[in-house]
């Protein structure tokens, strides 16, 4: 690795540093300048990290890049650095490693994976010398987890994880030189951004994640596992002073891809460990509950209010109206008494005129039986609790014009960053058509297991585990995804065959998914690698 150092720096620069390193004063500086930054992360309060998930996850896409010569049919490593996938078949690794494979036509470049696969041989598209940057072609079947590239500004500082296949590991596992091609996996190694230090050549990122030879070309990464350089150099250590080292930053990587049509994917969420976004999800669940609560209550008070109200209302109305009623039967009474009186006088003066008489004593007839009415059909004290719930059921608020939850809906569904965890999935919103039984599009069944919609997915293409739930009611769209190995994955992929998943719309098809993911679900880690939650609304 530092066999780099005098391509991409120049010999002055070495030279000097080797002059400088040699005073007394200047090695007690650059002693207490590495105390002071690996205890500077210890002393500054900072988020909690990812889990070590997230730097397997990235070390997938890592492989060991070897150039290979020719001995009469007989091939042999020369020697050998470290790449990284951007695509599934495309790998970024450092100008110098493949150096002697520009210089020899004779000479090849293969790609030696981790986790299991054979090793594939590759074909050089782009070098950018000047940045210490080359770009290879798998040109086997081979295909890669690509990793992310963190977006924004550089890191000036943080932790960082170093990944890649140092040759004095190599040496002290006493590997010969048959190992080489022989799939391993990578080496680890953490430490801290020291600083964002462009040299005169191109921008890099200073570090104390120790590398040497061999991990020329591999990445440099951030706790969440996303790419922020590509390891290339290091220091001169002849004085025995703490060693620093330095990466090709993604302003010199990200360009040069884009140069090549390769577009990387680049993640610029805030890293946030998964532990975290549980915790702001438990803080967030309280407050909901909290503030359901005091609606509850806040309603439950506002109808209290609403029935006494009704209540006085009903009470006084019911009253007034028997009062009303009473008053206007002895009204009725006295006409007719009088003209009762009228008619028995009329009679009484002339028997002759019945005609009158009867005409008066009808009318007078007809004000008793209209005075029995008026006096029976008053308000029971019944019609109280009638009215009184009749005022409860009136919408006052608007309740009534809420949407019911569940059902047959369309949706549009967009990411709360938030409560996301994005490490490298690739984001955009999703629209969906749901139905009350579980069908998503008419084509895809969700299980029902313990109340909860969800669809488990293995691709063939992607070495990850999606596993993806609907919450009709809150409308809630949630996917968690897990980033696995080689060897896990096919454990996966063989649990996933054991079943086809039942057709919308077949008899009791949701329940009958649900038990039938079980044994997927089972192999999965504790803790998934990514959350993406989308809040969904009805579509237009």
């Amino acid at each position: 690795m530092r066999h780099a150092f005098d391509a991409c720096i120049p010999k002055l620069a070495v030279k000097a540093i080797g002059r400088h390193k040699r005073l007394p004063m200047s090695r007690f500086l650059a002693r207490l300048a590495i105390l002071l930054a690996l205890v500077a992360p210890a002393l500054t309060p900072i988020p909690a990290q990812a889990e070590p998930a997230d730097i397997d996850a990235a070390a997938r896409g890592v492989v060991r890049v070897v150039i290979i010569g020719d001995n009469n049919g007989e091939l042999f490593p020369i020697s050998h650095g470290t790449g990284f996938a951007v695509s599934g078949d495309t790998v970024v690794t450092n100008a110098h490693v493949v150096r002697d494979a520009l210089r020899d036509e004779g000479m090849q470049i293969g790609i030696v994976p981790n986790g299991g696969g054979e090793a594939v041989y590759g074909r050089i598209v782009a070098v950018l010398a000047r940045n210490d940057l080359a770009l290879l072609r798998i040109t086997g079947s081979l295909r890669l987890p690509p990793l992310a590239l963190a977006g924004g500004a550089p890191p000036d500082s943080g932790e960082v994880t170093s990944v890649g296949y140092p040759m004095n590991v190599d040496r002290a596992q006493g590997l010969d030189l048959s190992d080489i091609f022989r799939s391993q996996p990578p080496v680890k190694s953490r430490g801290y951004v020291s600083g964002a230090r462009p040299s005169r050549q191109f921008d890099t990122i200073l570090h104390t994640a120790p590398i040497a030879r061999g991990n020329s070309g591999g990445p440099l990464l951030d706790p969440c596992g996303r790419v922020v350089g590509v390891n290339s150099f290091g220091a001169d250590n002849d004085g025995g002073d703490a060693e620093f080292f330095f990466a090709v930053s993604n302003r010199e990587l990200v360009p040069f891809l884009r140069a090549n049509d390769v577009e990387p994917r680049i993640i610029a969420a805030e890293c946030r460990s998964m532990a975290d976004l549980d915790e702001a999800e438990r803080d967030r669940l309280e407050r909901e509950q909290s503030a359901a609560r005091a609606d509850l209550a806040e309603r439950a008070e506002a109808r209290r209010i609403k029935r006494e109200r009704a209540l006085l209302e009903a009470e006084q109305g019911v009253f007034v109206e028997r009062e009303d009623r009473v008053f206007l039967a002895v009204v009725l009474l006295l006409v007719a008494f009088g003209l009762g009186q009228w008619a028995l006088a009329l009679w009484q003066a002339d028997p002759r005129d019945e005609k009158r008489a009867r005409i008066v004593g009808g009318a007078s007839a007809a004000l008793v039986l209209a005075a029995v009415a008026a006096y029976l059909t008053r308000p029971g004290l019944d019609e109280i609790d009638r009215r009184v719930a009749a005022a409860m059921q009136d919408p006052d608020d608007g309740e009534g014009e809420a949407e019911a939850p569940g059902g047959n809906l369309a949706l549009l569904c967009r990411l709360v960053p938030e409560r996301s965890r994005v490490t490298s999935a690739k984001v955009e919103d999703i629209e969906f058509d749901w139905t009350a039984d579980g069908c998503v599009n008419e084509r895809t069944q969700y299980g029902l297991a313990g109340g909860s919609w969800s669809r488990v997915f293995v691709p063939n293409s992607e070495d990850a585990v999606s596993v993806s739930s609907f919450d009709p009611d809150r409308r809630i769209f949630r996917t968690e995804r897990y980033l696995l190995p080689r060897e896990a994955m096919s454990e996966a992929r063989t649990a996933r065959s054991k079943y086809s998943a039942p057709e919308c719309g077949s008899d009791n098809a949701a329940a009958r998914l649900g038990d039938l993911q079980g044994e997927v679900l089972a192999q999965l880690p504790r803790q998934a690698n990514e959350r993406l939650v989308y809040e969904c609304s009805t579509r237009n």
